[in-house]
């Protein structure tokens, strides 16, 4: 029978048939017992790809992204330039068009003399099992010859199956590594442990290290993943239970291992025995704590909005000279913006930065998102610029808060003069961005004809729309009798390179009104200014 993953490349020169494992991955590979030599890939394309290849092949995986569309007929013409490096850059590019991203791999695999990079597989597998297409990535490896697997992919195994809430085959992922050659390490089994304690799955964590600790030397690390797993699920007193079992196991507990227990308490909400445990580390083990460890009171006090509170336990830390993550600033200073004293929000910024840190995008998009709540323009586009400058790149939630703020209040100039600077800044929309646009245009008065340039845009670049904002523009140029207008999108739609656009071009023929995805007003909604882009999208009803 054919595979899965290959059935998806058809029609494809294929290799005599192989037998497909039932367990999560494939025993019968073989590897080197040694630790896999090879980095994990990096986030950007290797330097001898060919640019303009790159570019070419992507837009292709895009334009080509159901798995009815012929995307192997539009390789084909690709074939006799592609390059090892080529397909990576291609592969990292696209990772998040997982089915077609395969599709290509096999395309790739497929041809006389070519042979992927070792980083690709890891790659895709990333894409894949992000996307939660396990039965798609087993059968990809059930393909590949007995030397292709490397150690790497198991813990992007781990982590991918427990994200997804399956921890049965996370475990057996780890259980099978020996069947490939890789004799599970200390380093492995923690891995497993982290990937599920991280994940809210610490019950069937805790199980399998009970199962298996005659199996690897345990440590202080082991307790402090399970303990800093029932800190994520919030049960202080489970953690404590594995706290006190470490030290009578005669397991020395080190500042880590505080750290997580002093996390669970906090997060638990009990602040005076996590001072004890403060108190009793230095005073009984002579530890010496660290940034992390007045981390969990800070975000206490966060999460019970007492700023003050917030604000002691980093003056302590800073008598101590300790600086606390990114992670944990950003907690402060979201919640000075919630409580509206903005200008002491900027002072935490200015303090990230003369510690020698460097804030985040969130840093700077929580208070961006302040701004755009109360349309201060002035200030939201010097703090644009003030990332520039930090070299700080501002994202998609950036942009589209920002956009969303301009068009609501009638500064249609400032922001088409936003949208044409992005590219310079690196940055380039999807969907979402454009549909910030073309939403909002559509519902001011007299500005439906450059709403109509931005899907117009949107179709060339061949980016899907998403379904709601090919409502929201029929609609409104059949309410507004432009017929003519709407033929014109429907025919540049149906003439775009992308097969997915072309399907689209049906919903815009239908005389249906909206349906249940736009029962809330559009001038409503650009009132909002959501931080998290899943929130935008939930509140327009947009797909992904």
């Amino acid at each position: 029978m054919q595979s899965a993953a290959r059935s998806l490349a058809a029609p494809l020169r294929r290799p005599p048939p192989r037998r497909v494992l039932p367990s999560p991955l494939p025993r019968r590979l073989t590897a080197s017992p040694q630790e896999d030599p090879r980095p994990d890939p990096g986030p950007g394309p290797s330097p001898d790809a060919d640019p303009g290849l790159v570019s070419a092949l992507s837009r292709v995986l895009s334009d080509f992204r159901g798995p009815l569309h012929d995307l192997p007929a539009a390789l084909r013409g690709f074939a006799p330039r592609l390059t090892p490096d080529a397909a990576a850059a291609v592969l990292r590019r696209c990772r998040h068009l997982p089915v077609p991203s395969l599709r290509f791999f096999l395309f790739a695999a497929a041809l006389p003399g070519f042979s992927h990079l070792p980083d690709s597989l890891l790659v895709l597998a990333n894409s894949l099992a992000g996307a939660r297409l396990f039965p798609l990535l087993r059968s990809l490896l059930s393909d590949l010859p007995p030397a292709a697997l490397p150690r790497g992919l198991f813990p992007r195994l781990f982590r991918a199956y427990s994200r997804a809430l399956l921890p049965d085959d996370a475990i057996r992922a780890f259980s099978s590594m020996a069947g490939f050659g890789f004799r599970p390490t200390l380093a492995d089994y923690h891995s497993l442990l982290f990937a599920l304690s991280h994940n809210g799955l610490v019950e069937h964590a805790e199980t399998f290290f009970r199962e298996s600790a005659t199996s690897f030397d345990v440590s202080a690390k082991t307790y402090t993943i399970l303990i800093s797993g029932w800190a994520v699920v919030e049960k202080p007193e489970s953690a404590q239970k594995l706290f006190d079992e470490m030290v009578e196991r005669g397991v020395e507990p080190d500042v880590p291992a505080y750290n997580a227990l002093i996390d669970a308490l906090c997060r638990g909400d009990d602040i005076a025995r996590a001072e004890e445990h403060l108190k009793d580390m230095q005073q009984s083990r002579g530890l010496v704590p660290d940034a992390a460890t007045y981390g969990p009171f800070i975000r206490a006090a966060c999460a019970s909005k007492d700023a003050r509170a917030a604000l002691r336990v980093l003056d302590r830390m800073r008598t101590h000279n300790l600086t606390p993550n990114v992670f944990t600033y950003n907690a402060i200073i979201r919640l000075l913006c919630e409580l509206g004293e903005i200008e002491e929000a900027y002072n935490i910024l200015g303090e990230i930065i003369a510690r020698g840190e460097k804030p985040d995008v969130w840093s700077y998009n929580t208070l961006l998102n302040a701004h755009c709540k109360k349309n201060e323009v002035n200030k939201a586009l010097r703090l644009i610029a003030r990332m520039d400058k930090g070299l700080c790149a501002p994202d998609r939630h950036s942009y589209n808060m920002l956009l969303k703020m301009l068009i609501g209040i009638g500064r249609i100039d400032k922001a088409v003069e936003i949208w044409d600077g992005m590219e310079e800044r690196g940055f380039h929309p999807g969907a979402a961005t454009y549909a910030v646009m073309i939403h909002g245009l559509s519902c001011k008065k007299g500005r439906l004809e450059e709403a109509c340039s931005y899907f117009v845009m949107m179709v060339v670049e061949g980016i899907p729309p998403y379904q709601a904002t090919c409502e929201v523009l029929r609609d409104r140029l059949t309410r507004h009798g432009l017929r003519d207008q709407l033929e014109v999108l429907i025919d540049r739609m149906r003439r775009s390179t992308s097969c997915t656009i072309q399907e689209m071009a049906s919903i815009m023929c239908t005389n249906k009104k909206a349906d249940e995805t736009r029962s809330v007003s559009i001038e409503h909604e650009l009132t909002g200014h959501g931080l998290d882009e899943s929130e935008w999208r939930g509140k327009w009803k947009l797909g992904d």
